[in-house]
């Protein structure tokens, strides 16, 4: 589903907003140097400001350093519970610290704490060495995970933000790679979540998570903030809501060059609230169930099942539903075999004539292909017809 998934996070960033400028509520305004709000469940962006223009992600670096520790833990190259060695480098890194020292093997997990809660730079340099041999190696990581997510406007020249000629980013692809960070890895990203945090023999008053809407909003369940001088105060927030149609509906918030602390959060939150109250969320169909049964040609059976594993929902302006249509384009005949998961057709979502969304449709169920007289017999009935 990884690459299905791809390809609808491709979809709705393509464009900063995918309902006309006619029909679209009006976001308000925000005090930020760019942002973009995305209905993470719905695949579409709800609103952007400069979401292309390049920006300082500071430690929002921190969100593609996790993504590949999180991938060198779920494909067991290293463990939760393995210590990691504290550099000379690590240990006088400057900016944000989680406060730890050559003296010390640290667990992996608590250099992520660190690097998460605290925005720790000594532990993500603890962990970019663990992980890549050398920062240097990490950063080429780094930078080849960047063009597989299609971040086609990102650099990096370091795993933790600081300001550096290059490392620069922009509001859409963080939304792309914190989107596909909380898709591929969804038994990590709880670690965002935690308001405080400090290591054993650290200092008491380090311990609280900078991102303050997690103490504000008990729907708000992530990800990360980011400042220096030259990005400004920068979040990258998430949070998940329910409602009786759509449970579980999730926003992201991107928020770039705030003038403090609060103002990010402020700014966050406004932003997000906006999108739950503006957009309603409407499920088209359930996961799994077929949207559409046409004819198959030449197989086992005479009809495949064409659907998607997740929900199909979309986002529309809050009161127009009623105006959401739909229609399928696939090839035709379709000839089998079909293996299960095979994209064979798109869907599109429209409110009235104006597109929302296209998702690809995979055959929910495969289709073997028939013996020979199976064959032979639907080969002279596409013939004659």
């Amino acid at each position: 589903m990884n690459i299905l998934y791809r390809f609808l996070v491709a979809a709705a960033l393509a464009t900063a907003s995918l309902v006309s400028h006619a029909q679209a509520p009006q976001p308000p305004e925000i005090a930020a140097k760019a942002y973009l709000l995305m209905d993470v469940t719905a695949g579409q962006v709800l609103a952007a400001k400069d979401p292309d223009a390049p920006v300082e992600p500071a430690s929002l670096t921190k969100l593609m350093t996790a993504y590949l520790v999180f991938d060198a833990l779920k494909s067991k190259k290293i463990s939760l519970t393995q210590t990691l060695p504290v550099s000379q480098r690590a240990w006088k890194m400057p900016g944000s610290r989680m406060f730890i020292d050559p003296k010390m093997q640290v667990p992996v997990e608590d250099l992520i704490k660190g690097m998460i809660v605290q925005s720790g730079n000594d532990a993500t340099m603890a962990l970019a060495e663990g992980v890549g041999g050398s920062a240097e190696r990490f950063v080429q990581l780094m930078n080849d995970q960047a063009k597989a997510l299609g971040l086609q406007n990102t650099g990096y020249k370091n795993p933790e933000g600081l300001t550096e000629p290059g490392h620069t980013t922009t509001a859409r692809d963080l939304a792309t790679l914190a989107s596909r960070l909380m898709r591929d890895f969804p038994e990590y990203v709880h670690y965002y979540s935690i308001k405080k945090y400090r290591y054993p023999g650290t200092p008491a008053s380090n311990d609280s998570n900078r991102n303050t809407l997690l103490f504000r909003d008990p729907t708000v369940d992530g990800l990360k903030t980011g400042h220096t001088n030259a990005a400004g105060y920068c979040l990258v927030a998430t949070a998940k809501r329910d409602f009786p149609n759509v449970p579980g509906r999730r926003l992201l918030s991107v928020v770039l060059g705030t003038s403090s602390e609060n103002a990010r959060a402020n700014e966050s939150q406004k932003l997000l609230n906006w999108g739950y109250t503006a957009y309603e969320g409407v499920k088209l169909f359930d996961a799994g169930k077929p949207v559409a049964t046409p004819k198959v040609w030449k197989g086992k059976t005479g009809e495949l099942k064409l659907g998607r594993t997740e929900p199909i929902v979309v986002a529309v302006p809050t009161g127009t539903a009623s105006q959401v249509k739909t229609e399928i384009n696939r090839p035709e005949p379709l000839i089998a075999p079909f293996r299960q998961g095979q994209a064979v057709a798109t869907l599109k979502v429209k409110q009235g004539e104006q597109p929302l969304v296209e998702l690809p449709l995979v055959a929910l169920e495969p289709v073997e292909e028939a013996g020979f007289l199976g064959r032979a017999w639907d080969a002279m009935r596409l013939w004659i017809k």
